[in-house]
Protein backbone atom coordinates (compact mmCIF):
# COMPACT_ATOMS: atom_id res chain seq x y z
CA UNK A 1 0.00 0.00 0.00
CA UNK A 2 0.91 3.42 -0.43
CA UNK A 3 2.52 5.18 1.93
CA UNK A 4 1.37 9.01 2.62
CA UNK A 5 4.06 12.31 2.43
CA UNK A 6 2.91 15.38 4.39
CA UNK A 7 5.02 18.38 3.06
CA UNK A 8 5.44 22.05 3.24
CA UNK A 9 8.05 24.49 2.28
CA UNK A 10 9.00 27.94 2.45
CA UNK A 11 11.39 30.78 2.09
CA UNK A 12 13.48 32.10 4.87
CA UNK A 13 15.01 35.63 4.46
CA UNK A 14 18.09 34.65 6.78
CA UNK A 15 21.20 32.47 6.31
CA UNK A 16 21.00 28.85 6.77
CA UNK A 17 23.29 28.79 10.21
CA UNK A 18 20.66 30.89 11.57
CA UNK A 19 17.43 28.54 10.45
CA UNK A 20 19.27 25.54 11.02
CA UNK A 21 19.97 27.08 14.73
CA UNK A 22 16.65 28.38 15.32
CA UNK A 23 14.80 24.87 15.36
CA UNK A 24 17.55 22.73 16.55
CA UNK A 25 18.18 25.13 19.85
CA UNK A 26 15.73 24.70 22.35
CA UNK A 27 16.20 28.42 24.00
CA UNK A 28 15.11 29.54 20.28
CA UNK A 29 12.29 27.10 18.94
CA UNK A 30 10.48 27.67 22.78
CA UNK A 31 10.05 31.07 21.36
CA UNK A 32 7.67 30.32 18.06
CA UNK A 33 6.83 26.84 18.17
CA UNK A 34 7.19 24.31 21.57
CA UNK A 35 6.39 25.61 25.13
CA UNK A 36 9.53 22.88 26.21
CA UNK A 37 12.00 20.91 25.35
CA UNK A 38 14.44 18.68 26.94
CA UNK A 39 17.35 19.08 25.16
CA UNK A 40 18.88 20.48 22.59
CA UNK A 41 18.63 18.66 18.69
CA UNK A 42 21.33 16.10 18.21
CA UNK A 43 21.95 13.26 17.03
CA UNK A 44 20.51 10.38 18.77
CA UNK A 45 18.99 12.34 21.49
CA UNK A 46 15.51 11.41 23.22
CA UNK A 47 13.79 14.31 23.71
CA UNK A 48 10.22 15.03 25.06
CA UNK A 49 8.45 18.17 23.48
CA UNK A 50 5.65 19.97 25.58
CA UNK A 51 3.44 22.05 22.91
CA UNK A 52 1.71 25.00 24.98
CA UNK A 53 -1.68 24.53 23.44
CA UNK A 54 -1.72 20.85 24.44
CA UNK A 55 -1.59 18.47 27.43
CA UNK A 56 0.16 15.73 26.30
CA UNK A 57 4.06 15.27 25.63
CA UNK A 58 5.51 14.43 22.89
CA UNK A 59 9.27 11.88 22.88
CA UNK A 60 11.36 13.11 20.02
CA UNK A 61 13.94 10.64 18.70
CA UNK A 62 16.31 12.46 16.88
CA UNK A 63 17.59 10.05 13.64
CA UNK A 64 20.01 12.42 11.60
CA UNK A 65 21.10 15.48 12.02
CA UNK A 66 24.08 17.17 9.29
CA UNK A 67 24.48 20.62 10.51
CA UNK A 68 22.62 23.31 8.14
CA UNK A 69 21.63 20.78 5.78
CA UNK A 70 19.42 18.00 7.33
CA UNK A 71 17.14 17.42 10.50
CA UNK A 72 15.39 14.09 10.90
CA UNK A 73 13.38 13.02 13.57
CA UNK A 74 10.67 10.68 14.72
CA UNK A 75 7.97 11.24 16.88
CA UNK A 76 5.71 8.08 16.31
CA UNK A 77 7.06 4.80 15.56
CA UNK A 78 5.16 4.93 11.56
CA UNK A 79 7.03 8.74 10.72
CA UNK A 80 9.89 10.17 10.00
CA UNK A 81 10.08 13.96 9.84
CA UNK A 82 12.75 15.02 7.58
CA UNK A 83 13.71 18.99 7.34
CA UNK A 84 15.66 19.73 4.35
CA UNK A 85 17.58 23.13 4.75
CA UNK A 86 18.68 24.63 1.04
CA UNK A 87 21.11 27.76 1.09
CA UNK A 88 19.85 30.27 -1.57
CA UNK A 89 21.94 32.52 -4.15
CA UNK A 90 20.52 35.34 -2.06
CA UNK A 91 21.68 33.85 1.07
CA UNK A 92 18.42 32.80 1.89
CA UNK A 93 17.28 29.19 2.78
CA UNK A 94 14.54 27.13 1.89
CA UNK A 95 12.95 24.88 4.55
CA UNK A 96 11.39 21.99 3.26
CA UNK A 97 9.44 19.60 6.24
CA UNK A 98 8.50 16.06 5.28
CA UNK A 99 6.99 13.57 7.25
CA UNK A 100 6.39 10.08 6.22
CA UNK A 101 5.14 6.45 6.59
CA UNK A 102 1.32 6.95 7.19
CA UNK A 103 -0.88 4.23 5.30
CA UNK A 104 -3.27 5.42 2.98
CA UNK A 105 -6.33 5.08 4.53
CA UNK A 106 -9.31 7.04 6.13
CA UNK A 107 -7.51 7.42 9.30
CA UNK A 108 -3.88 8.16 7.06
CA UNK A 109 -5.67 10.85 5.04
CA UNK A 110 -7.19 12.23 8.46
CA UNK A 111 -3.20 12.20 9.62
CA UNK A 112 -2.22 13.71 6.33
CA UNK A 113 -4.97 16.68 6.34
CA UNK A 114 -3.72 17.28 10.13
CA UNK A 115 0.08 17.17 9.79
CA UNK A 116 0.39 19.07 6.33
CA UNK A 117 -1.53 21.82 8.12
CA UNK A 118 0.72 21.76 11.06
CA UNK A 119 4.34 21.73 9.38
CA UNK A 120 2.80 25.29 7.59
CA UNK A 121 2.21 26.64 10.69
CA UNK A 122 5.61 25.58 11.81
CA UNK A 123 7.11 26.76 8.75
CA UNK A 124 5.42 30.35 9.08
CA UNK A 125 6.12 30.80 12.57
CA UNK A 126 9.73 29.83 12.10
CA UNK A 127 9.45 32.47 9.03
CA UNK A 128 7.89 35.27 11.72
CA UNK A 129 10.71 34.09 14.64
CA UNK A 130 13.87 33.93 12.28
CA UNK A 131 12.85 37.31 10.27
CA UNK A 132 11.30 39.58 12.79
CA UNK A 133 11.76 37.70 16.23
CA UNK A 134 7.41 37.12 16.41
CA UNK A 135 6.04 34.70 18.36
CA UNK A 136 3.09 33.67 15.97
CA UNK A 137 2.04 30.94 17.63
CA UNK A 138 1.29 32.57 20.88
CA UNK A 139 -2.51 32.67 21.69
CA UNK A 140 -3.37 31.00 18.34
CA UNK A 141 -4.57 27.84 19.39
CA UNK A 142 -6.58 29.32 22.75
CA UNK A 143 -9.50 28.71 21.09
CA UNK A 144 -9.17 24.47 21.55
CA UNK A 145 -8.93 25.12 25.41
CA UNK A 146 -12.34 26.35 25.29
Amino acid sequence: MEKLIAQAKIQVQKPIRDVFENIVNPDKMTQYFIGSSTGRMEEKAELTWVFPEFDEQCPVTVTTIIPHQLIEFKWDPETIVRIILTEQADKSTVVKVMEDGKSNSEEGLKWFGGNTEGWANFLACLKAFSEHGINLRKGAFDFLKS
